[in-house]
């Protein structure tokens, strides 16, 4: 079993920069596909971005590509999402998640086995 929590978020102005953190707890983890998904009201959820077990293979979103990187370090079981340039689009709660597919398979799919509860990014302009 694996259990996720986000931090970071907050409210930030259009152009600034923000890091969120996803905590895991469990093993299973450091094996794990971690990825960022995202969700703003009255839309449906978002893949933003994944990175597979090792650090080695990732995959992006269009919208993001180029301003957000994700990473993870599996000696403290935690995944990054550093997004610089922000946007009032990337306004929406950002969830951590994990699956033992691919990072590309996660970003067609957009599902994955773990999820977190949430943080909530707000960018205004």
């Amino acid at each position: 079993q694996v259990q996720l929590v986000e931090s970071g978020g907050g409210l930030v102005q259009a152009g600034d920069s923000l890091r969120l953190s996803c905590a895991a707890s469990g093993r299973a983890f450091s094996f794990l596909t971690a990825s960022w998904f995202r969700q703003a009201p009255g839309q449906e959820r978002e893949f933003v971005a994944a990175i597979d077990w090792s650090g080695g293979r990732t995959s992006y979103s269009g919208s993001v590509k180029g301003r957000f990187t994700i990473s993870r370090d599996n000696a403290k079981n935690t995944v990054y999402l550093q997004m610089n340039s922000l946007k009032p689009e990337d306004t929406a709660v950002y969830y951590c998640a994990a699956d033992n597919r691919s990072p590309s398979t996660i970003a067609v799919v957009t599902s994955a086995t773990y999820w977190g509860q949430g943080t909530q990014v707000t960018v205004s302009s």
